[in-house]
């Protein structure tokens, strides 16, 4: 009996899952076409027409570019999901997909975050801009039973292409949502403040080969590691300049080592300083646990914020590691935390399917019923609305670096310092879990528990007395730290962390039952700052060795509770392996091409008037 039931189950199973794969096929019509950009070159489009449009049944569309392959191709196959939601697919919208130019099934040469061109002066002068406006203005003439309207939507790489995509100023563009969007590379991704994210070091060939020609399979082969280990193998790959054996012909790799500085190079790929007067009504998406891209989404929120404050502009952010808001997983965890059941869900159906119904369905008006701000609060574990952010009631305070490892919100009277040495041969891991160290980017170690850090004699650790209180820091965090060090050249990451109580109970999804959630220090926020970079991104400077020096950085944005109970924890540390490339120690022109002799042990030094300045909400 038992077997039958099984059984049955299985076939209920099998019959739903089949249901959903034919949905698309069963109420869409799908077409595919190339549309040529004004300098000639064609781009691969994918159409997606609901089979019930008509001439008195009108659907706006729904477009999403991406690098990463319109897949599955040819006008009988059909993918088991359209848009950026079930929701959203069975609300009724005209999907547009599109392979950008130079890859997959599209003709012309492909570029990293393509440079925009503010002023066009002739045909040949395109970027994802002009490559956006010619798409729409073919799709919304072309296309049958369309209304007359587009939004954009993209997640990663599909996030930057829907930013770039706001620039094209097409009046038919009437809703954009650059989801985890990158803003510009020597911050976001590939760089964190100009430190080498080697945590990407994998995924190179995806990103600095050329194809020869259209194509729907990978042109590019990845490499195949011995090892599983991302540590080690990349700990034995020694300088970055061994890397040159594996990528000496990938053309983004050489980008990357010959342009170690914020130089033109990098400075032409940034999205910020191009926003001006935005024309579509615009909803920044990101997640607070995105170890990819959580940059972008308030880099580019804000500069909207200042560069156009009459603009439609919103922001959300949510429990999410990098785009996990666009799948239900039931549970929602980020790596041992879990902060409830169907956040994804709540957010397509009632902020990202009601933002674009309204601006490509509805009114289209400022009214949208949705606030300037939708936050979600790590600690509380529940959504919060805010007019703007960071919100107007927020107050800075002063968390001071203690020499005797206390936090404490008052500068302490005598100076005091505590030292630790770093060694780039023995490097700080960024994670206990070694099985993420391999993939194509790491992801959990944004909330993951740093007991094992902070038991390092090479990690600085400070911690406030137990909070009698619930504590709310929601806004931004900058560090200023004051250091000294017997090297000419150093990192130094700081990272913020909620102390559990020792009585905190596991909840019951944990992924790893060896983990215990009592006296867990969670990860909230973490950022690296290379200290050659201290006064000028562009023209690095050798650090004075055993000199008192300033080094201030940001640290993105937080919005989370540290409860009655808990404690606020800060950690400061030189290295970060392998997620950030190690810093040699010892001040050279080009860290990419240091040998393994400028790889030297150093004495840092933290002083007590180091601080962490904090947005507390009251």
């Amino acid at each position: 009996m038992k077997k039958i039931n099984l059984l049955f189950v299985l076939v209920l199973l099998y019959a739903g899952v089949n249901a959903q794969s034919n949905y698309v096929k069963e109420h869409f019509t799908k077409k595919e076409v190339y549309i040529t950009m004004r300098d000639g070159v064609k781009l691969f489009t994918s159409i997606y027409t609901p089979k019930d449009a008509s001439s008195q049944n009108k659907y706006p569309m729904m477009m999403m570019r991406t690098c990463y392959s319109i897949a599955p191709y040819g006008e009988d196959k059909y993918p088991q999901r359209l848009g950026p939601s079930e929701i959203m697919m069975k609300e009724g919208y005209i999907f547009v997909y599109q392979d950008v130019r130079g890859r997959w099934k599209s003709e012309g040469n492909w570029t990293n975050m393509t440079p925009v061109i503010d002023n066009k002066k002739s045909k040949k002068d395109v970027d994802e801009g002009s490559d956006t406006y010619d798409t729409i203005d073919w799709l919304v003439k072309n296309v049958a039973n369309n209304n007359g309207k587009v939004g954009q939507y993209g997640i990663s790489y599909p996030g930057f292409y829907t930013a770039a995509g706001i620039l094209s100023n097409h009046p038919a563009l009437k809703a954009s949502s650059p989801q985890a969007p990158i803003s510009d590379f020597f911050f976001d991704d590939f760089h964190h403040n100009g430190a080498f994210i080697e945590g990407y070091f994998f995924t190179f060939p995806v990103f600095g080969v050329q194809k020869t020609d259209t194509t729907s399979k990978a042109w590019y082969s990845m490499l195949k590691p011995d090892s599983k280990d991302g540590y080690q193998y990349l700990l034995d790959l020694g300088p970055l300049k061994n890397a040159d054996k594996f990528y000496h012909d990938n053309f983004f790799w050489q980008e990357t080592i010959n342009h170690p500085n914020y130089d033109e190079f990098w400075q032409k790929r940034g999205l910020l300083k191009h926003y001006g007067k935005v024309k579509p009504a615009v909803m920044l998406v990101g997640g607070w646990f995105d170890a990819e891209d959580l940059t972008g989404p308030l880099a580019i929120y804000k500069t909207i914020n200042k560069t156009d404050p009459n603009a439609y502009n919103t922001i959300v952010m949510g429990p999410f590691g990098h785009g996990r808001w666009s799948r239900e997983t039931g549970h929602t965890m980020h790596s041992n935390v879990y902060f409830g059941d169907s956040i994804a869900t709540f957010y397509q159906k009632n902020i990202e399917a009601k933002f674009f119904n309204h601006f490509l369905k509805g009114k289209g008006d400022k009214k949208s019923g949705l606030p300037n701000a939708y936050m979600f609060n790590t600690g509380k574990k529940k959504w919060a609305t805010f007019d703007k952010w960071p919100a107007a009631n927020a107050v800075h305070e002063k968390m001071f670096l203690g020499a005797d490892g206390k936090l404490v919100n008052t500068q302490p009277v005598t100076q005091g310092s505590v030292s630790y040495i770093s060694d780039p041969l023995k490097p700080v891991p960024y994670t206990e879990d070694n099985t993420t160290t391999m993939g194509f980017t790491p992801h959990n170690y944004m909330s993951e528990d740093q007991r094992f850090a902070g038991r390092r004699p090479d990690v600085l650790v400070y911690q406030s007395e137990v909070l009698n209180d619930d504590v709310t820091l929601g806004g931004e965090i900058m560090a200023h730290l004051k250091i000294a060090t017997t090297g000419t050249d150093a990192d130094f990451v700081v990272k913020l962390i909620d102390v559990y109580p020792a009585d905190e109970p596991n909840n019951p999804y944990m992924p790893n039952k060896n983990i215990i959630l009592s006296n867990y220090w969670q990860m909230v926020r973490s950022e690296v700052m290379p200290a050659r970079f201290r006064n000028s991104f562009e023209k690095p400077e050798a650090l004075v060795a055993n000199q008192k020096t300033d080094v201030n950085f940001r640290l993105q944005d937080v919005l989370h509770t540290f409860k009655k109970g808990h404690r606020i924890m800060i950690q400061v540390q030189s290295t970060w392996f392998p997620i950030v490339a190690r810093n040699p120690q010892k001040f050279v022109e080009n860290p990419y091409k240091a040998d393994e002799s400028d790889y030297i042990k150093a004495t840092e030094t933290v002083y007590n008037d180091s601080y962490i300045d904090v947005q507390v909400l009251k």
